[in-house]
């Protein structure tokens, strides 16, 4: 794959086709077409629905509404599919990565049930979509198979079949499951999915602008004022009034909001590879190793590809590059690889508690929304998502609103984690300060990397490309004022508090930050 040095131009928009948040390019980018769609924009127009971030969540909002009889328009930083929608696996689930037997005990029997219920409606509300529209998207229906390979894993795995059982999900014990390694026991489950996720929202975009819609990329909110019974949203160039406002952006931005505190950011790994001897798997494969893989193979122009994911970790906590790696390696384990044509990372958010957080974003003005906290499932519980915030706004209530609050209070449930992962944060907004390496020259960066040093009395994030050009940033995150980190795979500054991201400009690529990081000038004598 080509190493450009600078995967974004000045204003940070992204020079690859269908652009994405990072410099890894996703097999979905390599294989649909921008979507071309996107209406006209009326700056008098008080619209009803203003939905900020078009990925699967928001478009799937927006098109919701839109059906619905409502006038939307959508404004993405960048473009859609730009965030985790563009770096997703695909994999359409009815169990998740919260087990029901999670939920039963934190939340109750009957939340399990609903958490169930309410995934089996996105999965349905996406073929219906598919099916109603005739998306040419890949979507293709599988049985999806859970192995263990140890005694303790079987235990885990007995409790996973037992408890979706419980929770009404369709599942069984598999008497041959297609593993790529011995097993001890493996459960199927039916009626699971895939698609290609840039080509199914590209025709959600496409029929949400046929219906009335208006898309506005490019186009950073900086912030939302109410007034007079609706909201008015600011950004460089442009006010966009709304009756009503969704931040479908995966983790809400600007300010310290209390969901910063109850979700977690992680990094996610994806390759896509082709097979020397054609052995693909017609199915949805996952393991249950710490650190976990799944499997599935997806044909696009012609072409199967291996897809496999796993190796998580905390948002600049680890090592993207030994990710990809371990990844890599492991796949070759398992399956005899001819190439690895692609391999990309994507965001996600943990929730203290297990489940999404979808509904009025907690501390803001009425009317104002927000989904967050899909763990591994975007694809399902962003459609969840969608389905909620659309009941509650043409409706005035949703079925689920009250399972997913944003506002709920659970003391005992998720409450370790949201001790664990908040002192993490204290520990690096601290910790991170001390320790930087000081240089006394530029040379001491290898070309297409970054550091944070220490350079002429100063704390700085430094970047030099293949060709020496260097960018100095202030490495103090906009967002909460914590030091971020290079990610040289992706090559971006991340934050590892709360998972702001910039890239090599110190253009915003994530939030919940809203403002680039700081320039600096450097003395370039001592370069």
């Amino acid at each position: 794959m080509e190493n450009n040095s600078s995967l974004f131009d000045g204003n940070g928009i992204s020079n690859k086709p269908f652009h994405r948040d990072g410099f890894q390019e996703s097999l979905w980018q390599k294989s649909a077409d921008t979507p071309g769609e996107y209406g006209e924009f009326d700056p008098s127009t008080l619209y009803d629905t203003l939905i900020v971030g078009a990925g699967i969540t928001g478009l799937t909002t927006a098109l919701l509404l839109q059906e619905g009889g409502k006038k939307c328009v959508i404004v993405d930083a960048h473009s859609p599919g730009f965030g985790t929608t563009g770096g997703t696996s695909a994999h359409i689930n009815t169990f998740a990565d919260t087990t029901y037997d999670e939920v039963e005990k934190d939340f109750g029997k009957e939340a399990a049930v609903q958490f169930a219920e309410s995934i089996a409606r996105s999965v349905a509300m996406i073929d219906r979509l598919v099916q109603k529209y005739n998306i040419e998207c890949d979507f293709e229906w599988k049985n999806g198979y859970v192995y263990s390979e140890t005694d303790q894993e079987t235990e885990e795995l007995n409790t996973l079949f037992e408890s979706a059982l419980s929770a009404g999900v369709s599942a069984k014990i598999a008497e041959h499951a297609p593993a790529p390694v011995p097993y001890k026991k493996a459960v199927v489950f039916d009626r699971q999915a895939q698609f290609h996720p840039l080509k199914y929202i590209s025709a959600l975009q496409k029929h949400f602008v046929e219906k009335g819609g208006v898309v506005i990329n490019n186009t950073l909110i900086e912030g939302v004022d109410s007034e007079d019974g609706h909201h008015v949203a600011k950004s460089a160039d442009k006010q966009i009034k709304a009756k009503t406002v969704v931040y479908a952006t995966h983790i809400p931005p600007g300010g310290v909001n209390v969901l910063h505190f109850r979700n977690a950011p992680y990094r996610s790994y994806v390759i896509a590879a082709t097979l020397a001897d054609g052995a693909y798997p017609d199915a949805l494969i996952y393991d249950m190793q710490e650190p976990y893989h799944y499997f599935r193979t997806h044909t696009t122009d012609g072409q199967q590809y291996l897809v496999v994911g796993g190796h998580d970790h905390k948002t600049a906590h680890g090592d993207p590059e030994q990710s990809f790696a371990d990844l890599i390696e492991y796949t070759k384990q398992c399956y005899q690889v001819e190439e690895v044509v692609a391999r990309w990372s994507a965001q996600y958010y943990v929730p203290s508690d297990g489940l999404p957080y979808i509904g009025q974003l907690p501390g803001a003005s009425s009317g104002i929304y927000t989904a967050t906290g899909f763990n591994g499932n975007g694809m399902i519980l962003g459609t969840v998502s969608a389905m909620v915030i659309s009941d509650l706004i043409l409706h005035g209530q949703s079925v689920d609103e009250d399972l997913y609050s944003p506002g709920r209070i659970k003391p005992i449930a998720g409450f370790t984690e949201f001790v664990k992962e908040n002192a993490d944060v204290a520990a690096r907004f601290i910790g991170d300060r001390f320790g930087i390496e000081e240089i006394k020259s530029i040379s001491e960066i290898p070309a297409d990397s970054g550091q944070i040093v220490e350079f002429d009395d100063q704390k700085l994030a430094i970047y030099k490309d293949q060709n020496g050009r260097v960018s100095a940033l202030n490495p103090v995150c906009t967002h909460t004022h914590c030091i971020v980190n290079w990610n040289n795979a992706e090559k971006s500054w991340d934050c590892p508090c709360h998972g702001a991201r910039f890239d090599t400009d110190g253009v915003v690529l994530t939030g919940p930050a809203r403002e680039n990081l700081e320039k600096v000038n450097i003395n370039m004598q001592n370069q």
